[in-house]
């Protein structure tokens, strides 16, 4: 289980906020905002790349699809300041990537109304479940060694991919890895933000960064009427909903129960990112869910030692998506001139204390040690089903490994 006193020191923070014991000026740290400006780095990127194929499988012109990443920006950058700020815990939202990655395939062949409305439908659906109350329940019935075995199992390709980043670009890599360990003995709330500006300038000293052809233009919102159709709600509302349950919202609230947060108001969360993506919906956002993999880097001991400072991180993490909102298009060709091995190697080196800290308390109860080994071991293999990732077929496995042995032991 997670360490008790950071369950209470987190537990403690909504206290607090309640009592108007913090201050968003007061409790700012540059560790909390480096964690946030990380984070956007880390997530940005590779999804958006996602976006843009997506959008040009459906035939798409670039005004379309710079509105569609636009309005996701602002969609869970509005969110997640909304919520970080209401309950003063790091809530992080994001955009879902299976769902992007779905989006691919099943766009081709049906009218970007008819995927729109699609969108709606699948935003509305997590509104309803949110606002019944129907996700809170479901949470608490995930124990915190399989939440923080999850977590580690999410993770732990990050890690490992500091390595292989290593192998094929040393010169870039190497000096990044040498700058973590050495701030990491001598002032470690800097490291991420030394690492960080270590490989932006090996970078530039090697030619790596590609800024010649990138088009500043701010985005334009363009209006799509949702056309609601039969096709559209199964082939792509449906699908978009449980991917986004499943592989984001799901694992998003373990990874908060793994950093110690117990007391997450896990259904006005999900009612929160459904609302804000059925009011982006006609301007082309396919989703807003909870972030898991990026909530672990603004949740995270590297945010801040205090647990009831760490919001401060997804507050910088929201505000920077607003701004992205307003030029996603020109950020999306910034994120794609840095070199791949750059943001590989940053976002394994921000994750380092989180998976050590997964791993931690998945393996620290000697009973449910079996259960948390399945649940890391299957998030950690990439294996996907149905359309659904790793991570929630690690849940899965690891509860109902949880459940054959506790049983188990109980006769």
């Amino acid at each position: 289980m997670p360490d008790p006193s950071t369950n209470t020191d987190a537990t403690t923070a909504g206290h607090r906020a309640a009592s108007g014991g913090l201050t968003l000026r007061g409790d700012t740290s540059l560790s909390a905002v480096v964690a946030g400006v990380v984070a956007v780095l880390v997530s940005f990127g590779g999804t958006a790349v996602l976006m843009v194929q997506a959008g040009h499988a459906a035939g798409l012109d670039a005004a379309r699809i710079g509105s569609w990443l636009g309005a996701i920006c602002l969609a869970l950058g509005l969110g997640g300041v909304y919520l970080s700020l209401r309950t003063r815990l790091p809530i992080v939202l994001a955009w879902s990537t299976p769902g992007a990655a779905l989006l691919i395939t099943a766009l081709p062949g049906i009218p970007f109304g008819e995927a729109v409305g699609a969108f709606a439908v699948a935003a509305a659906l997590a509104l309803v479940c949110g606002m019944l109350g129907w996700i809170d329940p479901i949470a608490r019935r995930i124990p915190p060694q399989i939440a923080s075995a999850m977590l580690a199992g999410v993770l732990l390709n990050f890690g490992i991919g500091v390595f292989s980043a290593m192998s094929k670009h040393a010169v870039l890599v190497l000096p990044m890895a040498l700058t973590y360990l050495l701030f990491k003995r001598y002032a470690a709330r800097y490291a991420i933000l030394a690492v960080l500006a270590m490989g932006l300038a090996v970078a530039a000293t090697q030619g790596l960064l590609r800024f010649d052809s990138a088009d500043w233009r701010l985005t334009e919102f363009v209006w799509t009427t949702p056309v609601l159709t039969w096709r559209g709600i199964v082939s792509l509302a449906i699908p978009l909903f449980v991917v986004g349950m499943a592989s984001q919202n799901l694992p998003g609230l373990a990874v908060l129960q793994a950093a110690g947060y117990g007391d997450v108001p896990a259904s006005r969360i999900i009612a929160v990112s459904g609302g804000v993506g059925l009011i982006a919906a006609p301007f082309g956002a396919h989703s807003v869910t909870l972030a898991a993999i990026i909530a672990a880097v603004c949740a995270g001991k590297e945010s801040h030692p205090d647990p009831s400072r760490r919001y401060v991180a997804a507050v910088t993490y929201g505000v920077l998506y607003v701004m992205l909102g307003a030029a996603a298009g020109a950020v999306a060709v910034f994120f794609q001139a840095l070199p791949p091995a750059l943001i590989a190697a940053l976002a394994g080196l921000a994750l380092l204390a989180p998976i050590m800290g997964g791993m931690a308390a998945a393996m620290r109860d000697e009973e449910g040690r079996e259960a948390a080994l399945i649940t890391l071991l299957a998030t950690a293999s990439g294996m996907s089903f149905l359309g659904v990732g790793s991570a929630f077929w690690g849940l899965a496995a690891g509860l109902i490994a949880h459940a054959i042995m506790t049983a188990r032991r109980a006769r």
